[in-house]
């Protein structure tokens, strides 16, 4: 290539010279310079643009190598939420999900089976067909902005291929650590003396939370590219999205697969069960969804997962090794939980040297003994435990196991509750683990994300006597950071501007911050929605609690106990008057008008001119109400393009109004 006399023509004809390159050597398995050519060209743009820094561009190909330092990731909303799917073990679930699903919408069902990658979920987000933002998945509604560590990852494109892409779209991947990358990198760590990576899963986590993007460029992590979302109806099909994004430039696996029936999907997971192995990531099972997006809106979703999709599991892989001792730790919640400590055993492929039992009654179940050759599974291909014991092996000095009676960390008597497996240190508030893991729960990433201090950090300030509670990190002064061991100005202001960013968490975080036996994060939304601030989840009787969707008795009593408890309140005030959000900030939904008041909708099928969340929000701006099934009390189905035939068939039965996309819009605007 002639290099141009104008740096902006030159600079123009590399990136896109450097791109398509790219795109032929990654996607097409072409190359059609030599390696020093392309070299040349890449060193040729990284000296025009250290020339001419105005004239880089944002999705520069230089920007693949990484160099950027980010010391905080901003957290980012979720277009489109990233849900989790429900999970099968077995082949009489599936079925059972099939019949749901033909139920519902019709026997005429196709499916697109996917290997379900072991890898982390990522949303990549494209204007004008240009990279602009990557997320993590987080909570599902919220994430990390990651853009810059997401360039250095050459199987997201940077410039979408093409012509025929929407103005704004998103696609999510899997992002993964190639096995072959994990064990040279691990080769490299052993050599060094540096401690090993756990597992290709976690190392790609890490590496894509890496402050400095050029480690994460040189981990060369991989994505594959999985699903497409827009706000205008784009693709009929799944399957057809698949093959637009691969044209487009992204990484789609090739093992994806059109199936006509659940005999076809079966058939598809057992021929993966072995072959999975031959992948360059660890797959863990199958991914099921229903292929067509127009039923896939009339399936719908559930709070936590989507109707239309479910996740084959394959059983857990198993190994054999020696119980060498039991180690019992003390949790936030004050449960004593035994720990296996092993013989070390490869697993999965990777080295397990401790596995859970659970509780005494596991001991007992398995009439487990020191010395005794167990069985040891990854749950979920993640958290190994102890599956049973091979008795013909067992020693004849074998140790029978025996429980202890008190607390291991402060010797406080264990109790037990009633109908629960566990023993309980009561200790709460003097048992230093219990104290200890409440902080490091209060601080968590999913908690009050106060990511610049750690759990050793943590235990140095109790040590010091400088924390008991979480209300006393709020009151922590600079000069007592900075005189801990290890511990310089530099990083003493780093934790006291982390835990005032802390204070624009929002009511639910904090609300699962405080460790209230019982109530997760997702308990805790439902809480807070329900109850918008403090005074009014305090004050809840029993009847109120219970009354909210998946919140039981247990919890309501755990939650009436907690406020119950004049140290705990002592917290909770401090924590407020430290200026930490104990109140929803939910937007006030403005009534336009009082038209739809009284009246019910269903909405379903796709529509030309609005989304349906737009006409979601126009009918309760508007008085009415929207529900998600078809009865007898229903007012009006309005009915967009591609709907099933089961809803329709049903309104039609039930003599429920059915409304057009324009019929609606008239109704409103009369």
């Amino acid at each position: 290539m002639t290099p141009a006399t104008d740096p902006v023509q030159e600079i123009n004809e590399l990136t896109q010279r450097i791109n398509y390159l790219n795109y032929q050597y990654y996607q097409n398995s072409i190359s059609e310079v030599s390696d020093f050519e392309f070299d040349q060209l890449l060193k040729r743009l990284q000296d025009l643009e250290e020339q001419y820094p105005d004239l880089r561009q944002p999705n520069s190909p230089t920007q693949r190598v990484g160099g950027s330092i980010t010391k905080n990731f901003e957290t980012v909303h979720h277009t489109w939420p990233m849900l989790s799917l429900g999970n099968t073990y077995s082949e009489e679930d599936l079925r059972e999900f099939d019949n749901r699903v033909r139920k519902a919408i019709g026997e005429q069902v196709e499916y697109v089976c996917e290997q379900k990658f072991d890898g982390v979920a990522i949303s990549l987000k494209y204007e004008n067909g240009n990279f602009v933002q990557g997320a993590t998945r987080g909570d599902g509604t919220r994430g990390d902005n990651i853009t810059a560590n997401v360039r250095t990852i050459r199987d997201v494109p940077l410039q979408v291929h093409g012509q025929d892409y929407p103005e704004l779209f998103e696609v999510r991947g899997e992002v993964f650590l190639p096995l072959p990358v994990f064990e040279q990198l691990n080769a490299e760590r052993e050599e060094a003396g540096d401690q090993l990576l756990a597992n290709p899963r976690n190392a790609a986590s890490g590496t894509l939370k890496q402050q400095d993007s050029a480690i994460v460029a040189y981990r060369k992590l991989g994505c594959f590219s999985y699903s497409f979302h827009s706000d205008k109806p784009v693709f009929d099909t799944h399957s057809e999205s698949l093959e637009a994004i691969h044209r487009w430039g992204f990484k789609v696996s090739n093992t994806w697969r059109k199936c006509e029936s659940v005999e076809e999907v079966l058939a598809y997971i057992k021929e993966w069960e072995t072959r999975r192995f031959e992948l360059p990531i660890a797959t863990d099972g199958v991914v099921v969804k229903v292929n067509s997006y127009a039923l896939q809106q009339e399936l719908g979703y559930t709070s936590k997962s989507p109707r239309w999709a479910i996740a084959y599991k394959y059983p857990a892989m198993s190994a054999a090794t020696q119980l060498l001792g039991i180690q019992y730790q003390v949790g936030r919640t004050g449960a004593v939980t035994p720990v296996a400590l092993l013989q070390p055993v490869t697993l999965a492929g990777t080295v397990v040297k401790r596995a859970s039992v659970h509780n005494a009654n596991e001991i007992q179940r398995l009439d487990l003994r020191l010395g005794d050759t167990v069985y040891v599974e990854k749950g979920g291909e993640i958290i190994p435990k102890i599956t049973g014991v091979d008795v013909t092996k067992r020693p004849a000095d074998s140790i029978e196991i025996v429980y202890p009676t008190e607390c291991p960390a402060c010797q406080t008597p264990l109790v037990r509750l009633e109908g629960e497996a566990h023993f309980y240190c009561p200790n709460e508030k003097g048992c230093e683990p219990q104290l200890l893991a409440k902080m490091e729960h209060f601080i968590s990433r999913k908690a009050m994300n106060v990511d610049e201090l750690g759990p050793k950090t943590l235990e140095q300030l109790y040590k010091a006597g400088f924390v008991n509670n979480v209300a006393d990190l709020y009151d922590l002064m600079f000069d007592q950071l900075a005189n801990l061991e290890r511990m310089g100005e530099k990083s003493a202001n780093n934790i006291l501007n982390s835990l005032e960013k802390s204070k624009q968490s929002p009511f639910d975080r904090v609300l699962f911050a405080l460790g209230i036996r019982l109530v997760g994060s997702t308990v805790a939304k439902k809480l807070t929605e329900q109850f918008p601030d403090l005074q009014a989840l305090r004050g809840a009787t029993y009847e109120e609690l219970i009354a909210v969707n998946e919140i039981g008795g247990r919890i309501a009593n755990s939650i009436i106990a907690y406020f119950q408890d004049p140290e705990h309140v002592a917290i909770v005030e401090r924590l407020q008057a430290a200026g930490l959000k104990f109140k929803s900030e939910k937007e006030v939904l403005v009534l336009e008008s009082d038209k739809l008041e009284g009246k019910t909708f269903v909405i379903s099928g796709v529509f030309e001119s609005i989304s349906r969340e737009e006409l979601q929000q126009l009918i309760q701006a508007h008085g009415g109400k929207v529900v998600s099934s078809i009865s007898a009390k229903l007012n009006y189905l309005v009915a967009g393009a591609k709907m099933g035939p089961a809803k329709l068939e049903k309104a039609t039965k039930l003599g429920i109004a059915i409304l057009s996309e324009e019929d609606f819009l008239s109704m409103i605007r009369e």
